[in-house]
């Protein structure tokens, strides 16, 4: 275990973070719920202030001056909150391709959070593993893109690249990021499977959400261990 996987306090140490990430833990059973019985609007409702609980969460547990990994964190949870909610405004591939455009500049943001930490990534000390997240994302293409036309295959390129990219990074940040990274990875995919293949059976929503809150959950309690480790270093 190396010092930036020890952090010195908890992830939650004011009142405040713990009330939000109380607010965020009823939100999200709640949606799994609506998920798992079918309840098209309370899914949908509930999903729209997950991103914000969990911005919330991360601007309360953590101290100003916030790190830049911290800030830039908080755009792409406010890029995934459009994601979240910009679709309902549209159907069929515009619907997608809102969704995609969101995320994609969440991914990104994070992307730029993350690569200062690029030298602690299995990227730099575990290139076979890296080439593991390669695979997976040339696996997805080879699955998916058959099945996407014309924008909607270019959209799926660049956001797997994109996505790919983060989770790698993502192995720099904390192992909690690390896991965070793969969670946000299969849970997509899931979404780009179900959307544009049949080579594997769909997974139901309560899945897709499931992995997808827990892989952003995971992606901050990396950031937040990460900011708490660098100041007790300091």
């Amino acid at each position: 275990m190396t010092t930036a996987d020890r952090p010195e306090h908890p992830l939650l140490a004011t009142r405040s973070a713990r009330v939000a990430a109380g607010l965020l833990a009823t939100l999200t059973a709640a949606h799994l719920v609506a998920q798992l019985l079918d309840a098209g609007v309370v899914a949908e409702t509930t999903q729209w202030f997950l991103m914000p609980a969990l911005a919330a969460t991360l601007w309360c547990t953590t101290a100003t001056p916030r790190t830049r990994m911290v800030r830039l964190t908080l755009v792409a949870l406010g890029f995934s909150w459009v994601g979240d909610t910009l679709p309902d405004g549209f159907t069929g591939d515009a619907a997608y391709l809102a969704m995609v455009g969101a995320f994609l500049c969440a991914q990104v943001v994070y992307v730029a959070a993350f690569w200062p930490s690029w030298r602690e990534s299995v990227l730099a000390l575990h290139p076979a593993a890296a080439a593991v997240y390669v695979f997976l994302a040339v696996t997805l293409l080879t699955l998916c893109l058959p099945g996407a036309p014309g924008v909607l295959a270019v959209a799926v390129v660049v956001y797997a690249l994109c996505l790919t990219t983060m989770a790698v990074l993502a192995t720099g940040v904390h192992r909690l990021a690390w896991l965070g990274g793969l969670l946000f990875l299969f849970s997509d995919a899931m979404i780009a499977l179900g959307e544009f293949s049949d080579a594997v059976p769909s997974l139901s929503g309560f899945w897709i959400m499931a992995t997808y809150v827990l892989g952003q959950v995971l992606l901050v309690a990396g950031v937040v261990a990460r900011q708490t480790t660098a100041r007790a270093v300091v």
